[in-house]
């Protein structure tokens, strides 16, 4: 993990994925989806304080006539002035206008979390990363189908690829 890391809420956006019911509910490890829930809440609660930008990608089936039960975000997460995003692929950049969105805002931080962390976000986060964003991975705010899974990201990919850094390690610069 990184020492404190300190955010500018200008240009920086949080993106948390795959939060919806039916994934949340999942086996999940290191910790359960609510626990990755109540973490993802802190964080969406300190991005709208600073004026930073809230993204949730969730996924939807292709080619199905009806998603599954559980398919929406998790009920009370989004709130209007979220970018809401709805991807169709492992990642949440692939076709969806997200990378538009982020650089119309001036975003060129992202900080991520949610579920699966080897899978959706790692996924969302090399695509972003490909993009020339600058990453931040919310360990705490992350789970996977196995420990294996998740610790393999946390701890060998993301440091490559940007700070991995809990959530209480988050700060923001004032204005």
């Amino acid at each position: 993990m990184t020492a404190p890391l300190t955010l500018d809420p200008a240009r920086s956006a949080l993106v948390l994925v795959d939060l919806m019911d039916r994934i949340v509910a999942l086996a999940l490890e290191p910790r359960k989806g609510t626990e990755v829930l109540v973490v993802a809440e802190e964080l969406v609660t300190a991005f709208r304080a600073a004026g930073a930008p809230v993204v949730l990608i969730r996924v939807e089936r292709p080619g199905v006539a009806e998603q599954p039960p559980g398919s929406g975000l998790v009920a009370g997460l989004a709130r209007d002035g979220d970018i809401e995003i709805v991807k169709r692929t492992i990642g949440g950049f692939q076709g969806t206008g997200l990378d538009e969105r982020l650089r119309e805002l001036g975003v060129t931080t992202l900080v991520f979390g949610g579920i699966a962390t080897n899978l959706g976000v790692e996924s969302t986060a090399r695509a972003g990363g490909d993009l020339g964003y600058d990453l931040v991975f919310v360990e705490d705010a992350m789970a996977a189908f196995t420990t294996a899974e998740h610790e393999a990201s946390v701890r060998l990919d993301f440091p490559r690829l940007g700070s991995v850094a809990r959530a209480a390690e988050l700060t923001f610069m004032r204005s």
